[in-house]
């Protein structure tokens, strides 16, 4: 089952019961969005989101057909992409993390690609930089594992 899915049993099968302990598992969407520590140093704040912006919606659009992503920007829930929703709510949420350079973007890159993870890499032209991964919309329990030693970007 993928996560649209099970998003859409969970709170009919609580409403039905109206207990607490109905409430099921739901997997979670995210969209992890991983910067370079060296370029938030070096480079001006605005240019160094521009590059996580490019990536997140690169991502999205070459993954616009999967099912993932059609639930993660479905008309209902694009003002839902935060942490701050009811019990039963399928929570889109953004995680913004870092790595220390190039170096481990590419290394994070190559691991989700040989797992077939879909992301992008986003590489800054016409410099030829390697700036940003995005990955697409997808059940957080799949694709934590890959992210759960990064720092959050501060």
């Amino acid at each position: 089952m993928n996560a649209a899915a099970a998003s859409a049993s969970a709170p009919d099968a609580a409403a039905a019961t109206g207990e607490e302990g109905a409430k099921e598992v739901v997997d979670v969407l995210v969209q992890y969005v991983v910067l370079r520590r060296d370029l938030a140093d070096a480079w001006p704040l605005g240019s160094v989101v521009a590059q996580g912006c490019h990536a997140a919606v690169a991502a999205v659009w070459v993954h616009r057909d999967h099912p993932d992503t059609a639930a993660y920007c479905a008309p209902d829930n694009l003002d839902r992409m935060h942490k701050a929703c009811s019990t039963f709510c399928l929570i889109r949420s953004p995680v913004t993390l870092e790595v220390k350079g190039e170096t481990q973007l590419k290394n994070l890159s190559e691991k989700l690609e040989a797992a077939g993870v879909r992301h992008k890499l986003w590489i800054e032209q016409p410099e030829n930089i390697p700036t940003c991964i995005a990955t697409a919309p997808c059940p957080k329990s799949q694709v934590s594992s890959f992210f759960k030693k990064l720092k959050l970007c501060k």
